[in-house]
């Protein structure tokens, strides 16, 4: 990890703190995509074999495969399965509370807006590195919350923990089926899977290319990049606790960041220290390490340079683990999700607390949040106006659509006069 200090950072370094990973544009991908739309089954099935998930002969996976997987899968896991979609679910039932239809009145006419779910959902998640039950729980669960009336989930080489978290978070249908070929599927139908209306989902950079590209025949929930983490720590915190929310970051991926912004250089090496102890002993080293190495800690002199880096960063999960935080929290705006305190690890964000852990990475957090149930629902508005009102309405409408040049809207309005 790099050890820099606020005053002395050149450009260049601000420029790498302010990096984010360029999306490509792969060309193979909008191949696999017009491949999947013409051929369907058959082109998933070439593909899941061409990238190495394997001959699949049954895209779906049968109740006889949901049944087996839960005999496979430890009591202890499925409890703490079930115990974490409580939490979720909780959550994700006050939220929805907090949005009503609206019905109103103004100047006669009534006007309002519908809370409306989506009818289809796809929900994709990872399979690759590692298995992720969670990101199972946390996209297939706010979406049924929300009253999706049919959601979908594709897994490549999906383990039997991902299937007992999608069947007990409530998924309708579970395959297995991964990459650009399962984003085609969802987006556009094949003979087995149903076109579904959003897709919602981290992935590899071939995943988030293709949803890209779909986007606007289908729905997505925003372009990730690698994870990361932001912790703003001072003398209080506790530096094994910050090494070890840095390196639980780190070992998501190569390109993956962690940003520790501290008031002293002996807290910055005391949690390197700490964190090289660590990698020593974690069996994902390699990839920790390797992200590890490309990541770094600013000093800065106050907590007013902490905020002015974080904002500018916009961080998918951002720790404040320094005295008082709790106070500050309304000078923070850019961040994926908050974590307040030095015992709110970000883990538990991950897994159980409640709280979503899909979010918005390559500081998409300045304008957008993370996933909830808000991403499977749309507000939709409606006017009734009557024929005193509409009079009134029509001068106003008039007016504006002829200094528009708009005849035709002025005719609309005026013949309601």
């Amino acid at each position: 990890m790099k050890i820099l200090k606020y005053d002395d950072l050149s450009f260049a370094e601000k420029e790498e703190f302010l990096k984010n990973i360029e999306f490509e544009t792969i060309t193979s991908v909008n191949e696999i995509i017009q491949d999947v739309k013409k051929s369907g089954d058959g082109a998933v099935v070439k593909y899941s074999r061409k990238f190495g998930d394997g001959m699949i002969e049954n895209i779906e996976v049968t109740s006889d495969e949901i049944k087996k997987a839960y005999k496979n899968v430890d009591k202890k896991t499925i409890d703490a399965i079930k115990t974490a979609i409580k939490n979720v679910k909780e959550f994700s039932e006050k939220q929805i509370e907090c949005i009503k239809n609206l019905d109103t009145n103004i100047n006669g006419a009534s006007l309002g807006h519908r809370i409306i779910p989506l009818k289809k959902a796809g929900c994709y998640i990872p399979g690759g590195n590692y298995p992720l039950p969670s990101t199972a729980i946390m996209t297939i669960l706010p979406a049924k919350v929300a009253g999706v009336e049919k959601v979908i989930a594709c897994s490549p080489k999906i383990k039997d923990v991902t299937i007992v978290a999608c069947d007990l978070a409530g998924a309708d249908k579970i395959y297995k089926i991964g990459g650009v070929q399962a984003i085609a599927a969802m987006a556009y139908g094949t003979e087995t899977i149903e076109k579904v209306d959003k897709i919602v989902g981290p992935g590899n950079k071939f995943v988030t290319a293709a949803k890209k590209q779909i986007y606007g025949d289908c729905g997505i929930d925003f372009l990730a990049g690698p994870s990361e983490v932001l912790i703003i720590a001072d003398d209080t915190a506790n530096p094994e606790f910050v090494a070890a929310d840095m390196l639980a970051q780190c070992e998501h991926d190569k390109d993956a960041r962690a940003y520790l912004i501290c008031f002293s250089e002996k807290f910055a090496k005391e949690v390197d220290n700490m964190a090289s102890q660590m990698l020593n002993k974690l069996s994902t080293k390699e990839i920790a390490n390797e992200s590890y190495k490309k990541s770094f800690a600013i000093i800065v002199e106050n907590l007013e340079q902490a905020i002015e880096l974080s904002e500018d960063r916009a961080p998918e999960h951002l720790e404040l683990c320094f005295e008082n935080a709790n106070n500050k929290i309304n000078s923070f705006k850019n961040y994926g999700s908050l974590f307040i305190g030095n015992y709110s690890a970000e883990v538990f964000g991950d897994y159980c607390a409640g709280t979503n852990h899909t979010l918005p990475t390559n500081m998409v957090a300045r304008y957008s949040g993370g996933l909830s149930v808000f991403d499977f629902i749309k507000i939709q508005t409606y006017q009734h106006v009557d024929k005193e009102t509409a009079k009134k309405l029509s001068q106003t409408a008039s007016i504006i659509a002829n200094e528009e040049g708009l005849m035709a809207h002025k005719k609309a309005a005026d013949i309601r006069s």
